[in-house]
């Protein structure tokens, strides 16, 4: 069966840019095969100005997308598969959809000289600081053994509560 996702895509792209809005692609930049200016990547993800007055050349098809872009005045070409997309959104409110990571194709005789990409991203809308659970977890031990005195990293955190404001 052919995936929904470049459907998905195209439907929401048009939705976006017919309400005047700035369509953005969230890809990820370690999947295998895709051709985007990997400085400009940030945390395993890049996040693209797809809108028309923004590319030049734009092609969508069901298992390839490329567009012309310019990054820091030099035009490159861009090409990905629509797997490799993990959202689409409006940059003016956000409005759009996030896709669940695709698993990385097997590797062909393509990918075969290509060394094995790391884990793949997740989509969050919390900015990754870069450091691990368990380098986080270790950094907050030696913390709280340093500040035995304050008893305030013993005791159990409240949690977060809504309230109805009307």
């Amino acid at each position: 069966m052919i995936s929904n996702r470049p459907y998905m895509i195209r439907a929401l792209f048009d939705w976006i840019v017919d309400n005047d809005w700035t369509p953005h692609l969230q890809v990820d930049a370690h999947y295998p095969g895709i051709e985007v200016p990997m400085e400009f990547a940030q945390d395993g993800m890049i996040v693209l100005n797809a809108h028309p007055n923004a590319v030049r050349e734009l092609m969508m098809a069901n298992d390839w997308f490329s567009f012309k872009a310019r990054f820091s005045g030099v035009e490159r070409r861009l090409g990905f598969p629509p797997e490799a997309v993990l959202a689409i959104f409006a940059r003016e409110n956000g409005q759009g959809m996030p896709f669940p990571p695709e698993p990385y194709p097997q590797a062909s005789d393509e990918g075969a000289s290509k060394p094995p990409k790391p884990s793949k991203p997740t989509v969050s809308a919390v900015k990754d600081s870069g450091v691990s659970h368990a380098a986080a977890e270790k950094t907050a031990d030696k913390t709280a053994q340093k500040t035995d005195k304050d008893d305030k990293s013993k005791k159990p955190k409240k949690g977060s509560h809504l309230s109805v404001v009307k």
